[in-house]
């Protein structure tokens, strides 16, 4: 049984940023080792259709108690980054009854497209690495019945995070404890409702965040009532070929690979106007209009633009628009505000 990995291509060189990277992670892995640090593996909640799954997680090299630590009730940011990644390292996938053999890449992540036969709705695989506790990954295979789905953003639209200022940033993310994070008011009921009105509809999370802190983003989400669903993130440092990862770019990628793997679906995309969400979703838009059944923007107040290293809006702004193929945008500051809008558009 083949596999599809994901962002494993051999290539011919890497940037010299990545190969500084590499140096550093080998020598300090063999210290760490010596002194007791162990491997293990978190699981990411993966997605699927009909035959195939995309699994997601990440082999680490961490302290022994590091699981402990992610039990505990208060996590500070921080602690999601004191770990190493297991690079290249063994991994068998289990899905249903057949065994899928593939290895982590350079960051320690594996994603990886494979073959399965699983039922409509939520599922699990697991994902065994060498010297690691088995872990099982929850899977979201969508119903090809259902052609509406919703996919979010997270900063600013789902939680307040006042990103992409960088002293905020960094306080929000390696300092502030999670449960001092607050949710944008009214989005929890907003998905919850249009989840309701659309039975089977999938919720995808896509945010410029780094993987480390999606056991943070999860409990959040979890806690504020949110609907379960895959957290679409990026990794942070070097890549094969350049100094740092591109966010924007991390959205448009993510956004072109949901077209093309569920052709028949029409997600309404919900962001804010706080970054480039407007400006991303409008091309996605542009380029697949039978994909996109409707945009919802969250204004933020001018204080929160502001903060999240942009412009107030006017105060007046619209709160209806058309997008480049007729697509419906709505505007409002709160979730409350967008819910009035969907029903109005007949959006639910």
């Amino acid at each position: 049984m083949s596999i599809t990995p994901v962002g494993q291509a051999a290539v011919p060189h890497l940037h010299r940023a990545a190969r500084i990277e590499d140096a550093i992670h080998q020598l300090v892995a063999r210290r760490l080792r010596r002194t007791g640090w162990q491997v293990t593996t978190l699981a990411y909640t993966g997605y699927g259709g009909p035959g195939w799954v995309r699994v997601m997680g990440r082999v680490l090299l961490g302290r022994p108690d590091a699981r402990q630590r992610q039990k505990q009730e208060k996590v500070r940011g921080w602690r999601s980054f004191t770990t190493l990644p297991a690079k290249h390292a063994p991994v068998v996938i289990e899905a249903g009854r057949v065994r899928h053999e593939t290895t982590t890449d350079r960051s320690g992540f594996v994603d990886a497209v494979v073959k399965a036969d699983l039922p409509p709705g939520w599922g699990s695989v697991r994902i065994t690495a060498t010297d690691a506790e088995p872990v099982d990954a929850p899977v979201r295979v969508l119903d090809p019945q259902v052609r509406f789905g919703i996919l979010s953003d997270i900063d600013d639209t789902v939680m307040v995070t006042a990103l992409p200022r960088p002293l905020l940033a960094a306080w929000n993310t390696f300092v502030l404890d999670e449960h001092a994070r607050a949710a944008v008011p009214g989005m929890a009921v907003l998905y919850e409702r249009l989840a309701n009105a659309h039975p089977g509809a999938p919720v995808f999370y896509l945010s410029t965040g780094a993987w480390n802190v999606a056991p943070t983003l999860t409990r959040f989400l979890s806690r504020h009532l949110y609907p379960a669903g895959p957290l679409l993130l990026t990794d942070w440092g070097p890549t094969n070929d350049r100094w740092f990862r591109s966010g924007r770019e991390h959205k448009r990628a993510t956004l072109a690979r949901l077209a093309r793997e569920f052709p028949e679906t029409k997600w309404l995309l919900v962001g804010d106007d706080g970054q480039h969400d407007p400006e991303i979703y409008r091309e996605f838009a542009a380029a697949h209009p039978e994909n996109v059944a409707g945009i919802a923007i969250r204004r933020l107040s001018p204080t929160q633009a502001v903060l999240a290293g942009g412009l107030p809006g006017p105060a007046d702004g619209a709160e209806h628009s058309s997008g480049p193929a007729g697509q419906k945008w709505l505007s409002a500051p709160d979730g409350a505000g967008l819910w009035r809008l969907l029903r109005d558009a007949g959006l639910v």
